[in-house]
Protein backbone atom coordinates (compact mmCIF):
# COMPACT_ATOMS: atom_id res chain seq x y z
CA UNK A 1 0.00 0.00 0.00
CA UNK A 2 1.31 3.44 -1.00
CA UNK A 3 0.97 6.51 1.70
CA UNK A 4 0.62 9.81 0.36
CA UNK A 5 1.55 12.90 1.71
CA UNK A 6 0.84 16.42 1.01
CA UNK A 7 3.62 18.65 2.00
CA UNK A 8 3.25 22.39 2.09
CA UNK A 9 6.89 24.43 0.94
CA UNK A 10 7.03 27.90 2.56
CA UNK A 11 9.36 28.68 -0.09
CA UNK A 12 9.12 28.74 -4.04
CA UNK A 13 11.27 25.86 -3.97
CA UNK A 14 13.23 22.72 -2.36
CA UNK A 15 15.84 20.24 -3.41
CA UNK A 16 15.27 16.65 -3.27
CA UNK A 17 17.84 16.26 -0.75
CA UNK A 18 15.78 18.79 2.03
CA UNK A 19 12.79 16.84 1.20
CA UNK A 20 14.10 13.59 2.00
CA UNK A 21 15.71 15.14 5.26
CA UNK A 22 12.38 17.37 5.99
CA UNK A 23 10.11 14.07 5.62
CA UNK A 24 12.54 11.77 7.76
CA UNK A 25 13.35 9.80 4.68
CA UNK A 26 17.05 10.04 5.85
CA UNK A 27 18.15 11.23 9.17
CA UNK A 28 21.16 13.61 7.75
CA UNK A 29 21.84 16.07 4.34
CA UNK A 30 25.14 13.92 4.06
CA UNK A 31 23.03 11.15 3.22
CA UNK A 32 21.38 11.79 0.32
CA UNK A 33 23.59 11.72 -2.43
CA UNK A 34 23.96 7.49 -1.54
CA UNK A 35 20.78 7.04 -0.65
CA UNK A 36 19.69 8.14 -4.05
CA UNK A 37 22.26 5.90 -5.32
CA UNK A 38 20.79 2.90 -3.54
CA UNK A 39 17.05 3.66 -3.72
CA UNK A 40 14.60 3.94 -6.82
CA UNK A 41 13.11 7.58 -6.03
CA UNK A 42 11.23 8.93 -8.65
CA UNK A 43 10.53 12.95 -9.68
CA UNK A 44 6.89 13.15 -11.85
CA UNK A 45 7.67 9.50 -12.76
CA UNK A 46 11.19 9.80 -13.58
CA UNK A 47 14.41 8.05 -12.17
CA UNK A 48 15.83 10.67 -10.21
CA UNK A 49 19.70 10.75 -8.76
CA UNK A 50 20.31 14.53 -7.80
CA UNK A 51 20.22 15.54 -4.60
CA UNK A 52 20.18 18.79 -6.09
CA UNK A 53 17.08 18.55 -7.82
CA UNK A 54 14.85 21.89 -7.88
CA UNK A 55 11.51 20.53 -7.03
CA UNK A 56 8.21 23.21 -6.91
CA UNK A 57 4.57 22.93 -5.92
CA UNK A 58 3.01 20.41 -8.33
CA UNK A 59 5.89 17.69 -8.49
CA UNK A 60 5.34 14.54 -7.14
CA UNK A 61 8.34 12.62 -5.59
CA UNK A 62 7.95 8.69 -5.14
CA UNK A 63 10.29 6.53 -2.56
CA UNK A 64 9.89 3.78 -0.29
CA UNK A 65 5.88 3.32 -0.50
CA UNK A 66 5.63 7.24 0.01
CA UNK A 67 4.53 9.78 -2.33
CA UNK A 68 4.87 13.49 -1.39
CA UNK A 69 2.48 15.64 -3.52
CA UNK A 70 4.34 19.22 -3.08
CA UNK A 71 1.80 21.89 -2.72
CA UNK A 72 2.59 25.35 -2.12
CA UNK A 73 1.74 26.76 1.51
CA UNK A 74 -1.11 29.11 1.37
Amino acid sequence: MVETHQVQLRSPMITLGQLLKWQDVIEHGGEAKQFLQNHTVLVNDIHETRRGRKLYPGDRVSVNGKVFHLTHES
